[in-house]
């Protein structure tokens, strides 16, 4: 593409991944100074004065802000599909606290995931995340802000109830009759996780899809780095690099997800794997971005 990547997208990342290593302000500094970012995706501060003074850099920052759930639901193993209804409530208390955080941040909207799931109970487990989905968008639309939930593997590392792009599809319709503000976040980096291509998943999911991640995943068992855990592009027996990456943008051009007046946040979920450098991983994903870009 002739034109610059910013003028179609929203560039962001995802600042717990980028930096795992870096204190959190420091890391939120970092990010809002370069202006390669348009875009800056944080999670739960659990220490108030932190909250403040991420709050008080990002006003400052001209960062689009959005919020990820999916920290707080994972690292307090809740489950917004949870059969057992107390266990369901737990979930969507914690995103309903999710959405006042986010709003204090200046965030416009959340994303979660749905939890683990078991072949006896999948279709009860539907109902309860269609459930709790419904009341955090109805929460949500009450502070015009939006719900987006990020699709995941089904059987390999977070095994989530949502799940493979047709499923997602059907989850999402039922929640949009009842649900304007709702959508779908995918990712690049979970489509092999699927064991689905971008083609399929996007044009599955068109309709639905309002956030976009990229990043990278080796699938292949044994293999270091195996699962869901976003290793750098150009990793070791992984699946993604420029070339997937290219054929993910040109994709999403032919699909008219371009789009100049409004464009989608497009965040990079890249980790540092063991003793790698923060910093070189994040230029190592710029240049990818910005090759794959070039050739899409």
């Amino acid at each position: 593409m002739k034109e610059s990547i910013h003028t179609y997208f929203q560039i962001g990342t995802i600042q717990w991944m980028s930096h795992p290593k870096r204190e959190v302000l420091q890391s939120i500094r970092d990010i809002a100074a370069d202006d390669y970012f348009d875009a800056i995706e944080v999670r739960h501060f659990e220490d108030d004065r932190i909250r403040e003074e991420a709050r008080r850099i990002l006003e400052q920052s001209h960062l689009k802000v959005c919020y990820g759930a999916q920290p707080t639901l994972l690292s307090r193993k809740l489950n917004p599909n949870d059969t057992d209804e107390e266990g369901r409530r737990c979930a969507e208390e914690a995103l309903i606290a999710a959405v006042d955080e986010a709003e204090y941040l200046g965030a416009k909207g959340i994303a979660f995931l749905a939890g683990k799931w078991t072949e006896e109970t999948k279709e009860e487990a539907f109902g309860q995340l269609v459930k709790t989905t419904v009341n955090v968008c109805k929460y949500a639309a009450r502070k015009n802000m939006v719900v987006n939930l990020e699709v995941f593997d089904y059987n390999m590392d977070k095994a989530a109830l949502i799940g493979p792009a047709p499923y997602a599809a059907k989850f999402a319709a039922e929640v949009r009759c009842r649900c304007s503000n709702f959508g779908l976040l995918v990712d690049l980096s979970h489509f092999p996780t699927t064991y689905e291509s971008s083609r399929f998943v996007i044009q599955t999911l068109r309709p639905y899809i309002t956030h976009l991640h990229i990043g990278n995943a080796v699938v292949k068992p044994g293999c270091e780095a195996y699962g869901d855990k976003h290793p750098r592009f150009g990793f070791p027996e992984s699946a993604n690099d420029t070339e997937q990456l290219t054929e993910f943008f040109r994709i999403l051009r032919e699909e008219g997800f371009y789009r100049e007046e409004n464009p989608l946040v497009l965040s990079f979920e890249v980790s540092p794997w063991g003793d790698e450098e923060e910093d070189l991983i994040m230029a190592n994903t710029k240049r990818v971005i910005n090759r794959a870009w070039a050739m899409a």
